[in-house]
């Protein structure tokens, strides 16, 4: 995450869910740390992944007191081991108490996105189909779950509704057909945005090719029923295949030649990936 967007962004978000931890004091720490004293603790995987989230992990700690330093031994995609010392973080005690959760729940979701992600766009190597996100993410946590996405390998759909056109059954039944949504689209959205169409059936792939749509999504389809709709659509435009797609079914997808597979589950149904802060030590006067 480049320091603009950290600066613009994502210093919001983080500020918001300090204040949602802390709110009016940190009763616990300032009970057995009443004074600045200075030390350190150790940043350690519990278990196998890829990690991602290492800058908002340290702009967690750095937002309550930017003379905390972290000393990092991986960055950002590197793979990780159990029991793997990935930093040590050190300042004033108040703040690396106070800090603790918040740093590791962003670091352990989104290093537990990277490494769902990196799970998924394994099994599509070799392959020309691209693997995308989607927007059913946390909320105020998009900006750092489709980071994670790209840190595993996978790459962003649109972001929010401002970056795309994505005509979808409810939009389709809004305008009367689908025919009628990307006309009506052609004529509201500026000429560079791309006009994406969610079909399940033929019929509606047959009228979204027809009407002049520059990507297809085929959602919730079979296998075979995906395979007929790629031959009617015959390259006159790109094919997104999703609906309920995971790790465990997507290989029945890779054969069939789509460009694109977007997933939900990778920011909707990832796993933590196990991260903890342990040994602290109170350096003494």
């Amino acid at each position: 995450m480049n320091p603009i967007t950290m600066q613009l962004v994502a210093d919001r978000y983080i500020r918001m869910a300090l204040e949602e931890d802390i709110h009016s004091e940190d009763v616990s720490t300032n009970a057995v740390m009443p004074a600045c004293r200075e030390g350190d603790v150790q940043l350690i995987c519990k278990e196998d992944g890829i990690i991602a989230g290492l800058p908002v992990f340290a702009r967690v700690f750095q937002l309550l007191d930017e003379k905390t330093e972290i000393d990092f031994k991986a960055q950002d995609g590197d793979k990780v081991t159990k029991g793997q010392l990935l930093g040590v973080v050190t300042g004033d005690v108040r703040v690396l108490l106070s800090g603790e959760r918040t740093a590791l729940n962003y670091l352990q979701r989104m290093s537990g996105i990277a490494t769902y992600t990196h799970q998924v766009a394994e099994l599509l190597e070799g392959t020309k189909t691209r693997l995308l996100d989607t927007r059913k993410t946390t909320p105020c946590m998009r900006i750092f779950e489709k980071y994670a996405v790209r840190v595993g390998g996978g790459c962003n759909h649109r972001y929010n509704l401002s970056d795309g056109v994505l005509l979808k059954d409810n939009h389709i039944d809004a305008a009367g057909s689908v025919r009628a949504a990307v006309l009506a689209a052609k004529e509201y959205a500026p000429f560079v945005r791309k006009i994406e169409v969610e079909t399940e059936n033929l019929d509606m792939v047959r009228e979204a090719v027809e009407a002049g749509a520059d990507i297809i999504m085929l959602d919730n389809m079979t296998p075979e029923q995906m395979a007929e709709a790629i031959r009617v659509i015959d390259g006159r435009a790109e094919t997104e295949c999703s609906g309920n797609i995971t790790k465990e079914n997507i290989e029945t997808i890779t054969k069939l030649g789509v460009d694109y597979v977007s997933s939900g589950a990778l920011t909707h149904s990832a796993p933590i990936l196990d991260i903890s802060l342990k040994h602290l030590r109170v350096r003494r006067r």
